[in-house]
């Protein structure tokens, strides 16, 4: 994988090519095993694809959660009692960065998407309205 570290917005953030991204959402989509090796142990998979705590149903461990009966965006502390992304598939997981940088994974269908670009409008970390719009979009060409 290939990226670098920069800061912004105060934090110390990882840019990485689309590549590489795409390459981390396959690691991640195998549970994380490549090639046969496994680079993440199978217990630490399943607990950073699972809920972390109590406050924040739709997060683990660097991953957020979909089909969680509630979540908590990075703006409010106000629980949103709603799929984290009502539109994309309940068993999806995703890491959701600065500026609309998205890894989507989906194991019901052996999918990962990966966004770069510029910020869909929402300048802020995580969850933004751009996830929801786009899977109504992607579900009517995702069987």
């Amino acid at each position: 994988m290939q990226g670098n570290w920069t800061k912004a917005l105060g934090l110390n953030l990882y840019n990485s090519t689309t590549r590489s991204m795409a390459r981390f959402g396959l690691l991640a989509l195998n549970k994380g095993s490549w090639d046969g090796s496994s680079i993440v142990s199978r217990t630490y998979f399943d607990q950073m694809t699972d809920t972390s705590q109590e406050l924040n149903k739709s997060y683990g461990y660097l991953w957020w959660l979909n089909g969680k009966q509630s979540y908590m965006g990075t703006t409010s502390q106000e629980v949103v009692s709603s799929a984290l992304i009502p539109n994309a598939p309940s068993d999806l997981f995703a890491a959701l960065g600065a500026n609309d940088q998205k890894i989507y994974v989906v194991p019901s269908k052996g999918l990962v998407i990966v966004r770069c670009g510029e910020s869909a409008g929402e300048n802020q970390l995580g969850l933004s309205s751009f996830d929801n719009e786009l899977w109504a979009k992607l579900n009517a060409v995702i069987p």
